[in-house]
């Protein structure tokens, strides 16, 4: 039997702590410990983007992080955007401008597109491209993505 090991970290705002495996990836603690789905499993190898999280504040790919590693750190994934209040303004740009098709890659580019933000609350369409550039969107989005996070940095 493997030993389990305790992390106690902080998943959008809120203290939680979960066992997992020692080689157990951030993105399969996520989805298969604590039920928290919004980081999809694209590639396995920090290629896609799809499972993007924000650790401590910064922009990292959950499937190359231990989960073991976010022992006493701020972990924030897709389900954090929103609030009781609504949508995070970036979400609800997504949707007045179509900018998911299958949802497979739309949490990848959110969390992505919040970390642009957060650094950057006014870049240029060249700047949005240039950050979402290692988020892979296999139904071709790209242009209503790039036109969502641009909205979204005028709204917010």
């Amino acid at each position: 039997m493997k030993k389990k090991l305790h992390v106690t970290c902080t998943i959008n705002g809120k203290e939680t702590d979960f066992l997992c495996e020692p080689r157990q990836s951030l993105l399969e603690a996520l989805r298969d410990e604590l039920r928290l789905t919004g980081a999809k499993e694209g590639c396995n190898n920090g290629n896609c983007g799809a499972c993007n999280v924000l650790l401590d504040g910064r922009l990292v790919n959950s499937c190359l992080v231990m989960a073991a590693e976010v022992e006493g750190r701020a972990v924030q994934t897709v389900e954090g955007l929103a609030t009781p209040q609504g949508l995070h303004p970036l979400q609800q740009k997504f949707l007045e401008h179509a900018a998911l098709q299958c949802g497979i890659c739309t949490p990848g580019f959110l969390v992505a597109a919040k970390a642009l933000l957060d650094q950057n609350p006014k870049p240029t369409e060249h700047q949005v491209r240039h950050w979402l550039a290692g988020n892979l969107c296999r139904c071709t989005g790209y242009d209503k993505i790039i036109r969502a996070v641009l909205d979204a940095a005028k709204a917010l």
